[in-house]
């Protein structure tokens, strides 16, 4: 954290340094706290600042005081969130400094809308996140005004972060030749799910991939793999298909670098019932039913992780109408859940939710824990 706060004197502070009262460190930090500490919006940020004053000039100054929350707010409205995004990738340097390489890391792309973040009429930002699932750490992010305008956004997210070597998993609204060029130009992998927004790419894979002697052909040479799991009172049965034997597809010559196939059936048992879930998938990897099968499962992380912001963190419920400071505290969200994965405190196990209250309960002792992991 040191080392973090130091760098935090660098930050550019583009605002009229004659009428500054607070140090955007200072109030970067106030944000980041009592988000760890189970604070949501801005005014209660104000009363946690207040009341752990003591605590927090261990690591700040605060020399005019606290800051009150309308300049909170708006200073996360100033901020750019291209530098806060470089702040949270220098933690996630610090902690990684020592670390080799040690597989193939799965970067999954997925969009979130904000929905409390609109006026009257307008639009809430629709957020893009490429998700590093070994890591738990957002790479990057871009903001667009609505889900549609994924397909023109994931290629100017995959410029500004570095995927080589690594894999690149996305859902079927990003399925689309011009993305997975942009990939295999930067040197990536990708596993791109099909849907009918690719309607006879998606009929041919899935009539050759369904054929019962090409499946059973699968099975004897080792490109298909099973998994049994389970979960929610219910049993979770994925099976895995991949192969490169793709000469007789008319599409192959559209999608750079396409080399194989694939398809994960999903049978899930409960209560006696059954159901079935079929997708399907392209992909720029060679037959390796291993990394198939992780990157489709892996996909799950991104998802997970919208699902934390809302339940954890209540994002749909806060009400921050500026856009970039809305988004700015999605920044600090992510961040704070990637705290918040890498500790235990109190007792093991807990939720996500549970530490942020466990820390709520005495900041000064449980920040220091999880500061200092």
């Amino acid at each position: 954290m040191d080392e973090l706060l130091e760098w935090m004197d660098y930050i550019e502070d583009k605002r009229q340094q004659t009428k500054v009262r607070h140090k955007l460190k200072d109030i970067i930090v106030i944000v980041l706290f009592a988000t760890l500490a189970n604070v949501d919006d801005w005014v209660e940020m104000e009363y946690f600042a207040h009341y752990h004053e003591a605590y927090l000039k261990k690591y700040i100054e605060l020399k005019n005081g606290i800051p009150s929350h309308d300049t909170l707010c708006r200073v996360f409205g100033m901020l750019s969130p291209e530098i806060l995004q470089q702040l949270y990738g220098k933690w996630q340097e610090l902690l990684n400094q020592n670390e080799g390489e040690v597989l193939r890391k799965l970067i999954c792309i997925d969009g979130k809308t904000m929905r409390s973040n609109k006026r009257k009429e307008g639009k809430p930002n629709h957020i893009i996140t490429a998700w590093s699932k070994e890591d738990g750490f957002s790479l990057g992010q871009k903001v667009v005004n609505t889900k549609s305008n994924e397909i023109t956004a994931i290629p100017e997210l995959l410029e500004k972060i570095r995927i080589k070597g690594q894999v690149v998993t996305i859902d079927a609204m990003g399925t689309q030749t011009a993305i997975a060029e942009k990939i295999r130009l930067k040197r990536g992998d990708y596993v791109l799910a099909l849907k009918e927004n690719q309607r006879t790419l998606h009929e041919d894979v899935s009539l050759y991939l369904n054929d019962a002697e090409i499946k059973e052909e699968l099975r004897k040479k080792g490109k298909y793999k099973k998994t049994i799991e389970k979960a929610h009172s219910q049993l979770e049965i994925r099976e895995y298909y991949q192969t490169k034997e793709i000469g007789w597809l008319s599409q192959k010559k559209d999608w750079k670098g396409l080399k194989s196939i694939g398809m994960e059936e999903k049978t899930i048992r409960k209560d006696g019932q059954e159901k079935k879930e079929i997708r399907y998938y392209i992909s720029s990897l060679n037959e390796d039913i291993e990394l198939f099968s992780r990157a489709v499962r892996g996909h799950w992380s991104v998802e997970s992780m919208h699902w934390q912001l809302d339940v954890t963190f209540k994002e749909d419920a806060n009400r921050t109408l500026d856009k970039q400071a809305a988004e700015n505290l999605n920044i600090i969200r992510k961040w704070c859940l990637s705290i918040l994965k890498m500790v235990e405190i109190f007792r093991p196990n807990l939720s996500m939710k549970k530490k942020r209250f466990v820390i709520s309960m005495n900041p000064a002792e449980f920040l220091e824990q999880v500061l200092n992991f």
